[in-house]
């Protein structure tokens, strides 16, 4: 067992939360936001890691953008309307299912779906790995109350190639020689 600071990829869910095309016309320096979450998929199937995808009313913010749907057919995607994906039916079932005690998180808006869900989350006693250069939000103000409020609520705010290298664990293999075009 290691620090909970550390994510290891047996342990580890990845919850990437409404990134869908009507966030990005509000929201400047989305593409970096997409690029780290692109990353984490990546690593995720290349290290076995599951994905739970939420879409925000999708009627009228539409689906997963294609940039990432396209890496995403292993994924379990989950419509929701509540701003806290856990106050959804079924939500934290799903979480369950796959036995994995840290969620690593991703996605938009920082300061209303991602934090709400973090924070119900960590109250159902998760590990929240709260990936920073990941998550954005119409504001940089808003971002960043919303990243130190997770932090204050007990969440690891970690960056992308954190969270990658913690799962690699270990150079001089196959895993870490597939790794390394992800993060360069």
């Amino acid at each position: 067992m290691r620090h909970r600071f550390v994510a290891h990829c047996r342990e580890s869910l990845l919850v990437i939360i409404d990134i869908q095309r009507a966030m990005l016309k509000v929201i400047n320096g989305w593409e970096e936001t997409v690029r780290r979450t692109d990353q984490l998929i990546r690593a995720a199937v290349l290290y076995g890691v599951p994905i739970v995808v939420t879409e925000h009313y999708k009627k009228g913010l539409g689906q997963t953008i294609p940039e990432i749907a396209d890496r995403l057919s292993g994924a379990v995607f989950f419509q929701k309307e509540f701003f806290s994906a856990c106050l959804e039916d079924g939500f934290l079932d799903t979480i369950r299912r796959f036995g994995r005690r840290q969620i690593v998180v991703a996605g938009m808006e920082a300061h209303v779906c991602v934090l709400q869900t973090v924070l119900d989350l960590i109250h159902w006693g998760y590990d929240i790995h709260l990936v920073k250069n990941a998550v954005n939000s119409r504001y940089p103000e808003d971002r960043d109350t919303a990243v130190d409020l997770c932090r204050h609520a007990g969440a690891v705010v970690t960056t992308a190639e954190i969270v990658i290298f913690q799962w690699i664990r270990r150079s001089n293999t196959e895993e870490f020689r597939k790794a390394l075009p992800i993060v360069k």
